[in-house]
């Protein structure tokens, strides 16, 4: 079946030449005592149902069965006594309709030659036979406009570019099987992840997006301004805090998935709102929650790719099985530069070593100058899978400090395709030593770091009535996908932020 032409990039002038076409079309059916856009269309199955029950027709064979479908047109080819019509649903399965004259009768022929364009949503009634070239199709006796199109589609053998994509989702989503299939995806990984923790016996909680305080990682905050309160507040940068007030009050196994957002640049693995995942598990620690955590990243993998092998977009395989390896910041460091590095390293040699490399530093923290060299040094060559361990004290203020080590704490950050994908604590639960920390970050954001955190006094409130040993782990759902698809980041969310 031949399709008529479509330019790749129409300009504006003949969309609107196209669009003053269409529009005509669609007054004319109102002024005709039709209907545009009607309220509703009789549908008795699915293309894809059809496609299940009747894929394996033999040319010319016929079935019996009237079905009514509904789709959008996306391919057509018009004869004299015939029309040829390809109907997408919104998955993107597809069914030829063939409208004839002598099934039709001339009128209803007429109006569909006349009035249905590309990208039109038709609603057709006939029944299910095979063409002469064994093509599934319906063959039509009865149909109606469902949504006329007054914009024409792309061109549906030419690739969208990345900015069109981005910034009409709804077309990528008419045209290419690949955005269908991310959307597929990533419904399909949250499923996975909600089964694993359902499975652990963890609760799924909803905590505010608007705070009168903004804690919980170390980011610049969106504000806002609350007229029914007269008050200034802000869109959360994580649900951390919030999440552990509920297991002071006793919930023991609690995550949460839902929206962050962060006053921060955006770049392939960076955007101000996305999808995050939280959890907290009490009587665990930071080794436990690696656990959990490895856990829920190769059961989504094996949902989506049906094993822990995945296939991403540019082919590459990439495995997400096994056990992954676990490495320390500081031993990983020092075997790159040659030299020990530590916790009681001076900072004038970490700036020497920076200086080395010619790495800008503007940090007043000697961990942030470790965890700089550590990214320049340590972080492009992982490629597979790793837990890196045992982070810096002075960068990490919700974190409990190391058993058995002075100087580090007990966190690990997720590194997968190169970029950090998660990052898990064995929490700070004594309230004491959380506002010391609390007091160290406000004196930091005095002094101009726009990332520090507040003292937050209803926070340490809930703590100073105990809160269990709790393991805790965040996960970005945006990047979980592009681990899973190779995509980036602005490709796994559905509609992204751009300018």
């Amino acid at each position: 079946m031949t399709e008529e032409p479509l330019p790749s990039e129409p300009t504006e002038a003949e969309v609107s030449e196209q669009m003053a076409v269409r529009l005509e079309k669609r007054n004319r059916v109102l002024a005709e005592g039709g209907e545009a856009y009607p309220v509703g269309v009789p549908v008795t199955d699915t293309i894809g149902a059809v496609r299940a029950r009747h894929g394996n027709l033999a040319p010319d064979e016929k079935t019996g069965e009237t079905v009514s479908l509904a789709g959008r047109v996306v391919h057509q080819r018009i004869t004299g006594k015939l029309v040829f019509a390809a109907l997408q649903a919104g998955d993107g399965d597809r069914i030829q309709v063939m409208l004839s004259l002598a099934e039709v009768g001339q009128e209803s022929l007429d109006r569909w030659k006349e009035l249905v364009d590309l990208g039109d949503l038709v609603q057709a009634t006939g029944e299910v036979i095979a063409s002469r070239r064994g093509e599934l199709s319906v063959l039509v006796r009865d149909w109606a406009m469902a949504a006329k199109a007054l914009r024409p589609l792309p061109n549906l053998h030419a690739e969208l570019s990345e900015e069109t994509r981005v910034r009409s989702r709804y077309l990528d989503l008419i045209v290419r099987d690949r955005a269908r299939e991310t959307v597929r995806a990533r419904a399909t990984v949250v499923a996975s992840l909600r089964s694993t923790f359902t499975r652990h016996g963890f609760l799924e909680l909803e905590t505010p997006m608007l705070q009168v305080q903004h804690g919980g990682a170390s980011a610049r905050p969106f504000t806002t301004h609350s007229n029914a309160f007269d008050t200034e507040l802000y869109l959360r940068i994580a649900p951390e805090l919030y999440l552990k007030r509920a297991a002071v009050g006793g919930l023991e196994r609690i995550f949460e998935i839902n929206r962050n957002f962060r006053n921060e640049g955006a770049d392939s693995t960076h955007s101000p709102e996305f999808a995050m995942l939280e959890a907290y598990q009490a009587y665990s620690d930071y080794n436990g929650i690696a656990d959990l955590t490895q856990e829920l990243v190769q059961e989504a993998a094996r949902a989506v790719a049906g094993s822990t092998v995945v296939t991403w977009a540019d082919g590459t395989e990439y495995d997400l099985g096994g056990e992954w390896a676990r490495i320390g910041m500081y031993e990983s460091l020092s075997e790159a530069v040659g030299e020990e590095i530590t916790p009681e390293t001076p900072l004038e040699r970490l700036e020497r070593l920076a200086a080395d490399v010619e790495i800008e530093i503007d940090h007043p923290l000697r961990g942030k100058w470790v965890e700089e060299l550590w990214e320049h040094h340590v972080k492009p060559g992982l490629t597979a899978p790793t837990f890196v361990r045992d982070f810096p004290v002075d960068t990490s203020p919700l974190v409990r400090d190391h058993r058995s080590r002075t100087g580090v704490v007990e966190k690990w950050d997720l590194y997968v395709r190169g970029f950090e994908l998660a990052t898990g604590y064995s929490e700070l639960i004594d309230p004491v030593i959380q506002r010391e920390r609390f007091v160290e970050q406000a004196r930091l954001a005095a002094g101009g770091d726009p990332e520090a955190m507040r003292v937050d006094e209803d926070f340490l409130r809930a703590l100073e009535h105990g809160m269990p040993p709790t393991g805790g782990m965040g996960m970005g759902i945006d990047r979980l996908l592009m681990a899973v698809t190779g995509l980036g980041i602005r490709e796994t969310i559905l509609f992204p932020l751009v300018k």
